[in-house]
């Protein structure tokens, strides 16, 4: 039986270099706890199912609620008319028992704005660019999980967070729904468009 997959939202929270132009693009990680019962002890965007409280339209419902868990992870308020660009929607491939249809966001952080975990969902925050958190997490120093490292690999292209929100003002989104394939040790993630997706 396959689970349906709840909607969720993810906020990929951007930072201006500030006085350090040369420090490019950056994007807030916190870290789930150890003792989550989903993805414990693994750096991620702050983000999460979108509840009642996060009223409106199906939009206006995934924005608020990224912009609720990025307080509530992250201890960073964004006022209610900041501006939130659609960036990319994953859903959970369907053999996962826990499933999300996610909706992944850009924004800029406010000024001044340093993160404090919450202490119970999150434990640490920290500030990274794509490419740093990537090799942290090639030399076994970072946990990351599939989809956190591909939108990181999609920042890559980017030299600032201007940049970033340029691109995602053009940007049509589709659905993306990555596949589980091969079997036993051979078994890998594969999304669309690469050896052995098939629809």
């Amino acid at each position: 039986m396959v689970v349906e997959a709840r909607p969720a939202a993810t906020l990929i929270l951007l930072r201006r270099g500030g006085k350090h132009v040369e420090r490019g693009v950056e994007v807030l990680l916190v870290r789930r706890s150890p003792e989550a019962r989903f993805m414990p002890g693994v750096w991620v965007f702050p983000g999460g199912g979108v509840d009642a409280i996060d009223a409106g339209d199906e939009e206006a419902a995934h924005m608020a609620c990224a912009i609720r868990e990025l307080n509530e992870e992250a201890g960073i308020e964004l006022s209610p008319d900041a501006e939130l660009l659609a960036w990319s929607r994953w859903i959970t491939p369907e053999p996962v028992p826990v499933r999300f249809d996610t909706r992944f966001y850009v924004a800029l952080a406010p000024p001044h704005s340093p993160p404090r975990p919450d202490g119970q969902e999150t434990t640490e925050a920290e500030w990274f660019s794509p490419a740093g958190a990537l090799e942290r997490h090639g030399a076994s120093e970072l946990d990351l999980v599939f989809p956190t490292i591909k939108h990181l690999e999609s920042l890559l292209l980017y030299s600032t967070s201007d940049e970033v929100l340029e691109a995602a003002r053009g940007r049509t989104i589709e659905p993306v729904m990555p596949r589980v394939v091969g079997e036993g040790d051979d078994r890998r993630i594969a999304l669309p468009g690469e050896p052995g997706y098939s629809p």
